[in-house]
This record gives C-alpha cells, sequence and structure tokens, in this order.
C-alpha cells in the first residue's frame, strides 16, 4: 500500500480536534501494568493513515499540577506571559496548562533560584547544588524533582510568572504506533498506551500524554488535538511475503495493525508472531484478535513468553533461539522481519539473537551474519519501530 496523498488541512502546526471513542483497560485484574486500547475517531479531519504509521498526540497538563504550580508562585493564572516565537501574550494559566512542560528542570533554574532566594539555608544549599563537584549529585537531584517541588523547597527565591516559563520546555506532541489499519477502520486510529504513574521525591507523578488520554479525556467530549505521522514502517508490499513481527508490551500495537491490514487485502505470506509480557493471565494482550485470527488462517502461529508466570525469566529473545530452525527457514526464504518496542534493552537483545540466529542456522561466521543483516535492512526486510 503506497503513501496516500495528504488532502487534509491538519498536521503538526495545525492539530485535528479528534475525539476519543472508546477508552478500556487491556489488562486483567491483578496485573502490575496499565495498558489501554484508545480509539481516537478521525472522522470529518480528511486524514489518511497507514499501517506502520504513528499518531501525534498534544495533551494538556493534569489541572492539579498547574494549581499547586500557581499557588507556590502567588500567582492568579491571569497574569500574561510571552513564550518564545509567540505573536502575543497569554496568560500563565494557558502556558501552564497545555504550552509548557511541567517536568524536566535544569541547572539554569537552580542558578536563578540561587541568584533569587532570600533565606541563608535556602541560598547555601543551592549553591553546594551548583559547585563544580556536584555535578552527579545534582543531576540525579533534578531527575526526582519537577518545577513545583523547586518553588516549594525555596519559597524565599519569588520567581514572577514571566521568570519561571523562560525556564521551562515546550510541551511536545507524544507519538504512538497505531494499532489499525485504514483498510478495516477508515475513520477511526487504535492505539495501545501503557500509562505511566509513578513516585519520586514522595510525590506522585504521571505520564503527561498516557494520563492525558487515560484520564483527562472524557469519552466522546473532550477535544484531543491529533495528527499522523507517516513511516517507512510497514508490513511487506508485496502480499505474498512472510512477516515476522516481534513485539512485546505495547510493542504489539503496529502488528495488530499489520495482521488486520494484510487479512483485509487478502495477503497470502504467512504471519508469525513472537509477543511478551509479564504475566499470561493478566497481560495477553489483544489474545482475542489472536485466536480469531489464528482461526481464520491470518495468523500463522504466535510464540509467548510470559517473563514472571515462571521462576526462570523468558522473553521473546528466548523464543526466537527455540525456534532457531523455523525462523531461519522464513528469512532464508524471503521473510521480512520486524521489531517494535523498548530501544534500550528488548531491541537490542532481539538484534543479538536475531545475528546469532542467522550465524548458526545459516553456517556463518559472526561477520557473514551482519552483512546478511545489513542486506536485509537495505532490502526494508527488516525494519524497527523502537523507542
Amino acid at each position: 500500500m503506497s503513501d496516500p496523498v495528504e488532502t487534509s488541512a491538519y498536521n503538526k502546526d495545525n492539530p485535528f480536534p479528534g475525539r476519543v471513542v472508546d477508552n478500556r483497560v487491556l489488562n486483567g485484574p491483578g496485573s502490575a501494568k496499565e495498558t489501554r486500547h484508545i480509539v481516537v475517531s478521525i472522522a470529518g479531519s480528511g486524514l489518511h493513515y497507514k499501517a506502520g504509521d504513528s499518531l501525534g498526540v498534544f495533551p494538556s497538563n493534569r489541572p492539579s499540577e498547574v494549581e499547586a504550580l500557581l499557588v507556590a508562585l502567588g500567582a492568579t493564572g491571569d497574569e500574561p506571559v510571552t513564550l518564545p516565537k509567540a505573536t502575543a501574550p497569554i496568560s500563565v494559566r494557558e502556558a501552564l496548562a497545555s504550552k509548557l512542560a511541567l517536568a524536566g528542570p535544569t541547572r539554569r533554574i537552580v542558578e536563578t533560584l540561587f541568584a533569587k532566594a532570600t533565606h541563608l539555608p535556602e541560598k547555601s544549599k543551592l549553591e553546594g547544588l551548583l559547585v563544580p563537584e556536584s555535578k552527579e549529585l545534582l543531576a540525579t537531584w533534578l531527575d526526582e524533582r519537577e518545577f513545583i517541588d523547586l518553588l516549594v523547597e525555596f519559597p524565599s527565591a519569588r520567581l514572577t510568572p514571566q521568570e519561571l516559563v523562560d525556564h521551562m520546555r515546550k510541551l511536545m506532541p507524544r507519538l504512538y504506533s497505531i494499532a489499525s489499519s485504514p483498510r478495516v477502520h477508515p475513520q477511526e486510529i487504535h492505539l495501545t498506551v501503557a500509562i505511566v504513574r509513578y513516585e519520586t521525591n514522595g510525590r506522585d507523578r504521571v505520564g503527561v500524554a498516557t494520563t492525558f488520554l487515560a484520564d483527562r479525556v472524557t469519552v466522546g467530549a473532550t477535544p484531543t488535538p491529533v495528527f499522523v505521522s507517516h513511516s517507512h514502517f510497514g508490513p511487506p508490499e508485496d502480499g505474498s511475503k512472510d512477516a515476522i513481527m516481534v513485539g512485546p508490551g505495547t510493542g504489539i500495537a503496529p502488528f495488530r495493525a499489520f495482521l488486520q491490514d494484510r487479512g483485509a487485502a487478502g495477503a497470502k505470506g504467512r504471519n508469525w508472531i513472537f509477543f511478551g509480557d509479564q504475566k499470561r493471565a493478566t497481560d495477553y494482550l489483544y489474545e482475542e484478535d489472536w485466536v480469531r485470527w489464528s482461526k481464520d488462517g491470518i495468523l500463522t502461529r504466535i510464540d509467548t513468553a510470559f517473563s514472571r508466570d515462571q521462576l526462570d525469566k523468558v522473553y521473546v529473545q528466548d523464543r526466537m533461539r527455540e525456534n532457531a530452525a523455523e525462523l531461519w527457514a522464513w528469512i532464508k526464504g524471503g521473510g521480512y522481519f520486524f521489531v517494535c518496542g523498548d530501544a534500550k534493552r528488548m531491541a537490542k537483545d532481539v538484534d543479538t539473537a536475531l545475528h546469532d540466529v542467522i550465524a548458526g542456522q545459516g553456517s556463518m561466521t559472526p561477520a557473514e551474519a551482519a552483512d546478511y543483516v545489513k542486506l536485509m535492512k537495505k532490502e526494508k526486510r527488516y525494519q524497527r519501530d523502537v523507542y
């Protein structure tokens, strides 16, 4: 499926006010995770997408966090502030609600607070953080704090609303791999979202965009600013080719789209999924889809790795190694290999396993296997959507 011609007036600079029409938890009761299936209606937008694309979402911050900052500033919220590249001032409340990131303070605000603090113990603590030998300590200390923590910890350093916003970064849109195909859902975009909630420095923290979608958007009502981010990631254009898809956790999202797409297109190539998560009973995301597609003959095989269901943790790369001969047969026969999910560890481990399978099964040296993988990438037979 080649890229659709973009006829919409909506894009990253002019997002479409989408509507969330479904929001449900995918995990079973007792799961350590909160993963949600979110459906966004793009009806009337003129937006087109394809399997493999991402949806950009512009979130807004939690109202309680905005209020806390205004209280700490001693501000009403109506004070005007000017943001970089803005043509006109806006209220500090609006800036904090939807334009600026309330997390991620840097050394610069510590320097400003030090210059403005009038209370001696506060001043000496700030000075201690700014000395050269405290570089690592400062980084760790800032990691555990958001702007509200700094204003509360150093109340004698009075900042004006403009001084605070001058230290804040722009609130950026978040990209989510699309979990649906336009062949099946042309007016909807499905997302698989891991909701982020944690604690640092004695305060509850949240992922801004994930909790915006989970908690602050009213289904069917709240306008949700979105845009489509087109990607080179996507199922084989030749429907006769086999596809091997490795997507643990929310990395499964685009492969649900691939299966929908290939099924609707009548693609004859086989489909093999490797899925992993913590526990089968509570974290087998979209199990009903895999069962249905297996019965329909669209999903040829699925290998799962539930890391917490046995004493020794098992991951997707372990399942790849266990099925090395069959995996090599699919790859040698021209199959495509796709990976989606965590870039830091999983994607590296999967890449190592792929090299090992090719070397072992193809009777190659590590260097020859590396060349083979390079060729797969060049032929777009090895694609990654990692984050």
